[in-house]
C-alpha cells in the first residue's frame, strides 16, 4: 500500500519582514506594521480544516525591536524566527507543507525545506505583483522584498547558511508580475527569472503550464502573495497596484498545476486586514469588554 503524504500546516505570522505602515495612514503604525500577524490568524481561522497537523512559529510583537543590522530590518529577530521555524519543520518532518503567513518571507523556510527534501525536482512558482527579487544592499530594507532571492541562496550569507536547500533560478517562475522598480528588473532579468503577467495567464493557465514542462520537475511550490489580486475585486494585502489577476484566475492557476505535478508546497501570504485592524481597535474603546 502507497504511504500517504504528510502534510503540515504551519502557521507563521512574521510581520518583521515588512516596512509598511507609510502605506496605510489610516491605521495607527504600530498595527499596520503588525498586521500580518493578526492576518495570518485569519487566514488559519478561515481556511478549511483538513487532517493535516497544524504548528505556529513563535513570533514577536515587540514593534520596537527592529534595528536594522546588515542590509536588513529587524535582522536579528527574523533570524530568530528562521531558526525557530526550521526547527518545526524538523520536529515534524512533513512530506508537503501548507504555510499560512505573515509576510513574503514565510515562504523561504518551507520552500527550502522541500527543496532540501527533493533535491532537483521542485519548481517555483511565484504569483506576485512584485519579484521579490531585491538584496540586503538595495534602497528598500524589508526582507520579505528578498524572499525569492533567499530562496535561491542569495543574500545574508547567516541566514542563507542554515537553509536547508536552495532553487536554481530557472527552476523560478513569477506569476501575476506588474510592479518593480529598476534595481528589481535588473536583478530579475541578470538571474533569467522569466515573469508572466496578469494578462498572460488571465484567459488560461498554458503559458505556467509550458514553463513549467520545460523544468522537467515531478514536484512544485506555490506561493501566492494577495497583493497579486485585482483590487478593483479585493483589498486582502498591502499593495493596491491596479490591473491585478481575479481571484478565479490565482485559482484556476494554482488548481491546474496541483492537477499535473505534484504540489508539496503552498504559502498564503501577505494579508493586511484593515477591516478587522479597526475593528479590534474600536472593540479595545467599548465599555464592559475587558471587564
Amino acid at each position: 500500500m502507497e504511504k500517504r503524504s504528510s502534510v503540515l500546516r504551519l502557521i507563521y505570522p512574521q510581520w518583521q519582514g515588512g516596512i509598511v505602515a507609510h502605506w496605510m495612514p489610516d491605521i495607527p503604525a504600530d498595527d499596520a506594521s503588525r498586521g500580518y500577524y493578526l492576518g495570518a490568524q485569519l487566514l488559519n481561522m478561515l481556511a478549511p480544516k483538513g487532517s493535516q497537523k497544524c504548528v505556529e512559529v513563535p513570533v514577536s510583537l515587540d514593534v520596537h525591536d527592529r534595528n536594522e543590522e546588515k542590509g536588513i530590518s529587524a535582522r536579528k529577530v527574523i533570524l530568530k524566527q528562521t531558526k525557530a521555524a526550521l526547527e518545526k519543520l524538523r520536529e515534524n518532518d512533513p512530506d508537503k507543507v501548507v504555510t499560512l503567513g505573515g509576510e513574503c518571507s514565510v515562504s523561504v523556510v518551507p520552500f527550502t525545506y522541500l527543496a532540501g527534501r527533493y533535491p532537483d525536482d521542485v519548481a517555483v512558482v511565484w504569483i506576485d505583483a512584485h519579484p521579490d527579487v531585491n538584496l540586503p544592499y538595495d534602497d528598500y530594507k524589508g526582507y520579505h522584498a528578498m524572499a525569492l532571492t533567499a530562496c535561491l541562496g542569495m543574500g545574508d550569507e547567516e541566514i542563507t547558511g542554515i537553509l536547508p536547500g536552495r532553487f536554481d533560478a530557472l527552476k523560478a517562475l513569477i506569476v501575476g508580475l506588474r510592479s518593480w522598480d529598476k534595481g528589481m528588473k535588473e536583478c530579475q532579468d541578470e538571474l533569467g527569472i522569466k515573469g508572466l503577467s496578469p494578462a498572460e495567464v488571465a484567459s488560461d493557465s498554458s503559458a505556467v503550464m509550458e514553463w513549467l514542462k520545460g523544468t522537467g520537475v515531478a514536484k512544485v511550490v506555490v506561493h501566492f502573495d494577495l497583493d497579486v489580486l485585482n483590487p478593483a475585486e479585493i483589498i486582502a494585502g498591502v499593495g493596491v497596484e491596479p490591473d491585478g489577476m481575479r481571484i478565479d484566475e490565482v485559482v484556476r492557476v494554482i488548481n491546474n498545476i496541483a492537477s499535473e505535478y505534484d504540489l508539496v508546497g503552498l504559502t498564503v501570504a501577505e494579508p493586511m486586514p484593515r477591516v478587522a485592524i479597526k475593528l479590534r481597535n474600536m472593540l479595545n474603546r467599548l465599555p464592559l469588554l475587558k471587564e
